[in-house]
């Protein structure tokens, strides 16, 4: 079968290790099954991957690809749900100290087909076209868990998202909005801030720009280049979310204000069968759609890797096989 997979590492030129060709057909385990795959999307985990995080030399070549929409053995139209536990597991999948995505320990979605444990199958909604429904596994998924989950955000409240433009960030601002927040945006890149405006931002800033008022929620995925902002810009009793760290993890830590305004940061990490499940009722009731930012044949895939990886996208770039 065809498929975008990485056959090495390059730390610097990520494309380099990327292959489109011919795979196996999946192996498929006990309790596992396997799905044609009808649109696949691109998150910064492949890239990160064809830059040998997550991956050893002795796992290659590796099937890349964590999100997919496609149709089971029986006919039946469905999600996947990326976060692989343990067997054994019981409750919130995010917490198995075992836990792998799909491309980590077993072969990914960038493919004709894939197989993926039998409980890791959702109903796809028919409000939801393939490609939008491939979008919301990883990206909003985890919007998703950093607003609903972790922050508990409530109608009326204001949450700041920091940085414009890519999956995570157009999901936050997109899922937020709907939910009946204010929304305010930050980012270094004055077009894709003001586009957010389309998916429902209230305001958007330059980086690091003094806010008009403290916010309830800061939704963190930058790190080091923002957190001093996301520190400074939260109310007393306000919570940060920290999903990622794309600028670095280190740098001031603004302990003393952590303590003083009894602030809460929290760490988010993809999110749960269940809430894979809330999100996806939430978009087919609600009408709202996920970003896309392109659609290509799964052949042409270096190009939206290319693009990702210069940050050229704004929301998903989705593959069809």
């Amino acid at each position: 079968m065809f498929a975008a997979y990485a056959e090495s590492f390059d730390a610097d030129e990520p494309l380099n290790g990327l292959v489109l060709g011919a795979r196996p057909e999946p192996d498929v385990p006990d309790g596992w099954t396997v799905v044609d795959v009808k649109a696949a999307s691109l998150n910064h985990h492949d890239v990160w991957s064809l830059r040998g995080v997550g991956l050893t030399a002795e796992q290659l070549p590796m099937i890349l690809g964590g999100d997919a929409a496609g149709v089971d053995q029986d006919g039946n139209e469905v999600v996947v749900h990326a976060v692989i536990s343990d067997p054994g597991w019981l409750g919130d999948e995010t917490l198995d100290p075992r836990r792998s995505l799909l491309s980590e320990r077993h072969p990914g979605t960038f493919a004709e087909r894939v197989a993926v444990p039998r409980r890791n199958l959702l109903p796809k909604p028919p409000e939801l076209s393939f490609a939008e429904a491939a979008c919301l596994p990883t990206a909003w998924l985890t919007a998703y868990r950093m607003l609903f989950t972790q922050a508990q955000l409530k109608p009326g409240q204001t949450v700041l998202v920091q940085g414009a433009g890519g999956g995570v960030s157009t999901a936050l601002i997109s899922l937020a909005a709907a939910a009946g927040a204010r929304v305010w945006v930050t980012s270094r890149d004055v077009e894709k801030a003001e586009r957010t405006r389309e998916l429902g931002a209230d305001a958007v800033f330059e980086s690091g720009a003094r806010l008009p008022d403290r916010v309830d929620a800061v939704m963190e995925t930058v790190g080091e280049a923002t957190w001093k902002h996301s520190i400074r810009s939260l109310r007393q009793g306000g919570v940060v979310v920290v999903s990622g760290a794309t600028s670095g993890w280190s740098g001031p830590t603004e302990l003393n204000r952590v303590f003083f305004l009894q602030l809460r940061i929290l760490g988010s990490t993809m999110g749960t069968r269940e809430e894979l499940g809330q999100l996806l009722a939430f978009c087919a009731r609600s009408g709202l759609r996920p970003a896309v930012d392109r659609v290509i044949p799964l052949r042409e895939a270096r190009d939206g890797f290319a693009a990702m990886a210069h940050g050229d996208v704004f929301g998903k770039v989705v593959f069809t096989p």
